[in-house]
């Protein structure tokens, strides 16, 4: 079994952009990082599901030898439904952040900033 270099270049540029735009601060970012991502999984799960081959539902004979593997679209096709209730998901949060703070940037969380610096004041030889 041979892949097409090409496309696992493609996913790995899809990957290395999504996962950047996801550890952005912008909630938008992290949404479009996000769908990159997902789409990334999506082109490698078909890739590695194997070349084209005969329809999955044969004529009732034995299985051919060069019958695709329908798990790999099955698992692509719940993928996308996922990916895009998740989107919408985050639209929502982002909505409502902009609406609360009129700014698409996520903030520091004092509990977070006060746990840093509790650990910066602790003896660095425990």
């Amino acid at each position: 079994m041979s892949a097409n270099l090409t496309l696992l270049v493609l996913i790995g540029v899809l990957t290395a952009c999504g996962v950047y735009l996801i550890l952005e601060r912008a909630v938008s970012k992290m949404l479009l990082g996000m769908i990159l991502f997902g789409n990334a999984v999506n082109l490698l799960i078909l890739t590695v599901g194997g070349p084209d081959g005969e329809p999955p539902i044969g004529d009732g004979e034995g299985a051919p030898e060069g019958m695709t593997d329908p798990l790999a679209q099955a698992m692509v096709l719940t993928a996308i439904v996922i990916t895009m209730g998740l989107a919408a998901f985050v639209l929502s949060l982002a909505y409502r952040s902009y609406i609360l703070t009129t700014t698409d940037d996520v903030q520091n969380d004092p509990g977070d900033a006060e746990v840093a610096a509790q650990r910066d004041r602790e003896d660095p030889e425990d």
